[in-house]
């Protein structure tokens, strides 16, 4: 467990083909069924501290024991991590992640530690941050704000995975 962050949740996955990468995981990695969203709903979205509306991103949720996998693809031109991280050249793990009710206190804790904030918007889930540390460049540290609404979202991913048959492998909308 990070002392900074608390327990890594989520391990976030930057694809170029989202439907391709769901497949894999189904049929080489038998991790399943995934919960997928084409447009994931951002009410406000900020890179490099400059806002911009409207980004398109498709995730798709599973889960893999307690650990939550999550798949994205981005649809649009809009600058992001996400989108720095594939002109790289990289595709697979960009991000882990941790939820911590206690929000604004870690976010304070790792801005007082050294990280800055590459990437951070909202959602009617909660508010999400993307953390880097300049000092020790790899990895980036998403916090999901641990809201109810995120909290009953993540649940039922997770629940729907524990004894999952392999049927119904990919499902085009969220829990509910």
């Amino acid at each position: 467990m990070s002392h900074l962050f608390g327990e890594m949740r989520q391990i976030g996955i930057v694809v170029r083909d989202i439907r391709a990468a769901m497949a894999h995981w189904v049929e080489v990695c038998g991790v399943g069924p995934w919960f997928y969203a084409d447009k994931l709903p951002v009410t406000a979205f900020s890179y490099a501290g400059v806002r911009h509306d409207d980004i398109h991103i498709s995730v798709a949720l599973a889960n893999s024991g307690d650990v939550q996998l999550e798949l994205i693809q981005q649809r649009c031109d809009t600058p992001s991590m996400y989108r720095d991280f594939l002109a790289a050249g990289h595709e697979g793990m960009q991000h882990w992640s941790s939820w911590p009710e206690d929000y604004d206190v870690k976010l304070e804790k790792a801005l007082s530690s050294g990280f800055i904030i590459g990437q951070e918007g909202d959602s009617a889930r909660g508010r999400f941050v993307y953390l880097k540390n300049e000092g020790h460049p790899g990895t980036v540290i998403e916090m999901a704000h641990m809201t109810e609404g995120r909290r009953r979202i993540f649940d039922k991913v997770r629940a729907a995975a524990v004894n999952w048959d392999g049927k119904d492998a990919i499902r085009n909308e969220w829990p509910s």
